[in-house]
């Protein structure tokens, strides 16, 4: 188990602060707060318009997150791209970064030969997350951080339920860990 001072990472504490000025910004200069799911669906719909754009002017569903002729490049599809540049700033400066194909603990708990069932387990997760997301109208980032931003207790609860779940399937996926 990683402690806090590890050298392989950042610090939680200025990490969460650093979050949480992001979050201030946020609402300082655009007035919106966290949420990212919404995005992807416009970018899903920007890539298919490229290939089927009458598809996507008829599709009930993109019609309401595109504009047409519009472009998906907003706020919160900015915010998206920041998280990926952040990631990969924070991984470098931390020293922690590297370009691995299946992580330590997963190859230690089920092989090094199980990249199929590595990408049938990510995309299945994938789409039960981006299911529950969009039947939740919203993301992980807007109900949980954004909702207790506001001291709404929807988004507390919401963050509960998005630890627990993810205790739990981590339970399921590796056991106990390093407990003999």
């Amino acid at each position: 188990m990683k402690q806090i001072n590890d050298p392989g990472s950042w610090n939680p504490y200025l990490a969460g602060a650093l979050s949480g000025l992001v979050a201030v910004a946020s609402v300082l200069f655009t007035g919106r707060y966290f949420g990212a799911s919404t995005s992807f669906v416009r970018s899903a719909g920007m890539l298919e318009r490229l290939i089927l754009p009458e598809r996507v002017a008829a599709n009930i569903y993109f019609s309401k997150y595109l504009q047409p002729g519009g472009s998906v490049f907003d706020w919160q599809w900015m915010f998206v791209v920041g998280i990926l540049i952040g990631a990969l700033l924070a991984a470098t400066t931390s020293g922690s970064f590297r370009v691995q194909a299946i992580p330590d603990m997963w190859q230690q708990r089920f092989g090094r030969r199980s990249g199929l069932k590595r990408v049938l387990t990510a995309f299945a997760g994938g789409t039960i997350l981006m299911f529950g997301a969009r039947m939740a109208d919203g993301c992980p980032s807007g109900h949980g951080l954004s909702g207790v931003m506001q001291l709404a207790v929807s988004g507390l609860l919401a963050l509960v339920c998005f630890f627990a779940g993810g205790l739990l399937v981590a339970r399921l996926l590796y056991g106990r860990g390093g407990q003999q």
